[in-house]
């Protein structure tokens, strides 16, 4: 029996560290959202610390077409405001929240399942 290894289209989170992730071998040093989409390029995020992340810093989640979101929040584990998911709760999309490091196994393991799944991951410096 011949196997084939799978092989994933979409964006895969190669390894992270403090301060850095790799996304299909290239390394960025700020908060990042990443996408399972078709044709989908990891983008900065704008959010530096927990302390200042606002509802319109989910807003790209919402906006993304997933059927659930990730958010790394940083560190450690620490649980959104429910006023900044409010965007994501009209458009029925679910959010795990777990520590960054977590987030990047998850969003790993669904995006291989061919599952529409964005992470929003914040590295706090």
């Amino acid at each position: 029996m011949k196997l084939q290894p799978d092989k994933s289209n979409s964006l895969t989170i190669n390894a992270y560290g403090p301060g850095w992730i790799e996304v299909n071998g290239q390394r960025f040093t700020g908060s990042l959202i990443v996408s399972s989409m078709a044709g989908a390029h990891p983008q900065a995020w704008e959010a530096t610390k927990f302390e200042d992340l606002r509802p319109l810093d989910f807003e790209v989640l919402a906006q993304s077409g997933a059927e659930l979101a990730l958010f790394g929040s940083g560190q450690r584990l620490r649980f959104p405001q429910p006023a900044w998911l409010a965007c994501l709760i009209q458009k029925g999309i679910g959010l795990e929240t777990m520590d960054t490091a977590a987030a990047c196994r998850t969003y790993n393991i669904l995006a291989s399942e061919g599952r529409k799944v964005v992470v929003a991951l914040l590295l706090e410096t």
